[in-house]
């Protein structure tokens, strides 16, 4: 991403602490960000309904509402269901990590964090979102996730999927028979600089097999030794 890519490019900042708000604010506009900083989530959401950000980054503490709930609220409109999320935190545990990224954020940033590895997070989730974002509807065999909608349908009928589970699918139907390993998927899914163990791929799977219903084994296949693909259906 070039120094005019990211000065079309807007950052939402979801962050209380001043000082921080003020490191953050000097850091992006550095490297050339344009932001919008507020203090509070339901603020954030305020702003959000003016003018979409093309990413935001939440702190995970707020007064009110807190950054995992946000996350969750802008998963569940249409309007941010696409918007690529860091979430900014002190919570350095991988279980906190796991909860994050399961309620959609896209990266986990813990604090205290340099600013270089921030702007660098920041570009690399825009350039993993950026190829996803151009395919609106994808299909393969009985399944079809239409990204316009966020709905994901088999047979014609339309299956309740959570963030990450759609985040997965997603990625997978745009790459039909590839094998991905586990560290391959962690990379690309849930992100290049996100730390936690392989066996949550394997946790994810087994939700996305029981979200698709039966006949979801011959489509998501395990590769021993490999990993995992979409298979094409016979």
């Amino acid at each position: 991403m070039t120094a005019g890519d990211s000065a079309a490019t807007t950052v939402l900042v979801v962050e209380d602490d001043p000082a921080i708000q003020e490191l953050i604010g000097f850091t992006l506009s550095h490297a050339g960000f344009g932001t919008i900083i507020t203090s509070t989530a339901e603020e954030a959401l305020e702003r959000i309904n003016e003018i979409l950000p093309d990413i935001a980054l939440l702190d995970w503490m707020l007064p009110g509402m807190s950054g995992v709930v946000l996350a969750q609220r802008l998963r569940s409109q249409l309007r941010t269901r696409d918007l690529p999320i860091i979430m900014l935190t002190a919570r350095a545990a991988e279980t906190d990590r796991v909860t994050g990224l399961d309620q959609g954020a896209d990266d986990y940033v813990v604090k205290p964090f340099a600013p270089r590895e921030l702007v660098a997070r920041i570009r690399a989730v825009l350039r993993r979102r950026a190829p996803e974002q151009g395919s609106e509807v994808l299909e393969l065999g009985p399944i079809r996730l239409d990204a316009r909608s966020h709905v994901v349908a088999v047979a014609g009928a339309p299956v309740d999927i959570g963030p990450t589970e759609y985040r997965l699918l997603r990625f997978l139907l745009a790459h039909p028979e590839r094998v991905f390993s586990r560290s391959q998927l962690l990379d690309k899914v849930w992100g290049d600089h996100v730390f936690i163990e392989e066996r949550t791929v394997d946790v994810h799977m087994r939700r996305l097999r029981l979200t698709l219903g039966a006949g979801a084994d011959a489509w998501l296949v395990t590769v021993r030794g490999a990993g995992y693909k979409l298979a094409r259906p016979a």
